[in-house]
C-alpha cells in the first residue's frame, strides 16, 4: 500500500505543480501586460508625433484614450503656442475656428483629479494637463481634454540652482540631466499632471513652437491635428 500512497501524493504535487506553473505564468503575463504603455499617434499638418501614456497616471491615461477613440481631438488645432515654452491644444471650439477668434475656454465638461507624480517632470516633449490657476483651483484638478506639450529651453546648473532656492525644492539628478542637455521647462514641476510623453517627432513640436503667433498665441498658420491610437 505504501508505494500506492506515495505514489498518489506524487501525481498530487505533479499536478499541483503544473497549476501552481500556469498561475505564476499568467501572473507574469499580466504584470507584462500592465507594464506595457499604451502610444497615440498624432498627425499634424506640420508632420507626426507619437506619445507614450504613462500607466503611473491611469486616471489622465484612460480619459485621453477614450477622447481619442472618440476622434474628439480630431480636427481640432493647437491653438496656443510660445517657443521655448509649450504648444497647448485639446480646445474643441478650435474646430472650425475663423481667423482670430480667442480660444482655449473649451472641454468636456468636466475635469480629472491631479495625478502629480514626483518623477514625472516637464522634460522637452512631455505631454500634460492644462488646468486653471491655483487662486479658482487650488485641488490642481486637470482639464478634462486640453494638454500642452513641452518645448523649453536649455538650462545652466547654475539657474537650475537659483530655481531650487526661488521654488523651496531640489531637482532629483536625473531632472538636473535633463533639463541641462534636452531641456524642459522645471518650473512647472509638482503644479501639472504630466501623463506621457513624446518619443518620436521631436523635430515637429519644433516646427509648430517656431510658427508666428497673433493674438493669445494663437498660431495664425492653423495647425489641425487628428490622433489615433497605435496597436
Amino acid at each position: 500500500m505504501k508505494p500506492k500512497k506515495y505514489t498518489g501524493i506524487l501525481a498530487a504535487m505533479v499536478v499541483f505543480a503544473g497549476l501552481w506553473g500556469a498561475c505564476s505564468q499568467a501572473s507574469n503575463n499580466a504584470n507584462q501586460q500592465s507594464d506595457e504603455r499604451a502610444r497615440v499617434q498624432v498627425i499634424t499638418s506640420l508632420g507626426e508625433m507619437t506619445l507614450e501614456l504613462y500607466n503611473e497616471t491611469p486616471g489622465h491615461r484612460d480619459n485621453f484614450l477614450k477622447l481619442v477613440e472618440d476622434g474628439f481631438y480630431d480636427g481640432t488645432l493647437f491653438h496656443r503656442v510660445i517657443n521655448g515654452f509649450m504648444i497647448q491644444g485639446g480646445d474643441p471650439h478650435s474646430r472650425d475656428a475663423v481667423p482670430g477668434e480667442p480660444l482655449g475656454s473649451g472641454g468636456p465638461g468636466y475635469t480629472i483629479p491631479a495625478e502629480i507624480q514626483e518623477g514625472l517632470f516637464h522634460r522637452k516633449g512631455a505631454l500634460a494637463a492644462a488646468r486653471q490657476g491655483d487662486q479658482i483651483n487650488p485641488e490642481r484638478r486637470s482639464s478634462g481634454s486640453q494638454f500642452y506639450i513641452v518645448h523649453g529651453r536649455r538650462f545652466s546648473h547654475e539657474e537650475l540652482d537659483r530655481m531650487e532656492q526661488q521654488m523651496d525644492r531640489e531637482f532629483s539628478p536625473e531632472q538636473r540631466e535633463a533639463y541641462t542637455t534636452v531641456g524642459g521647462t522645471p518650473h512647472l514641476d509638482g503644479g501639472y499632471t504630466v501623463f506621457g510623453q513624446v518619443i518620436s517627432g521631436m523635430e515637429v513640436i519644433d516646427k509648430i513652437a517656431a510658427l508666428e503667433t497673433g493674438a493669445a498665441d494663437r498660431p495664425k498658420e492653423d495647425v489641425v491635428m487628428e490622433m489615433i491610437i497605435l496597436d
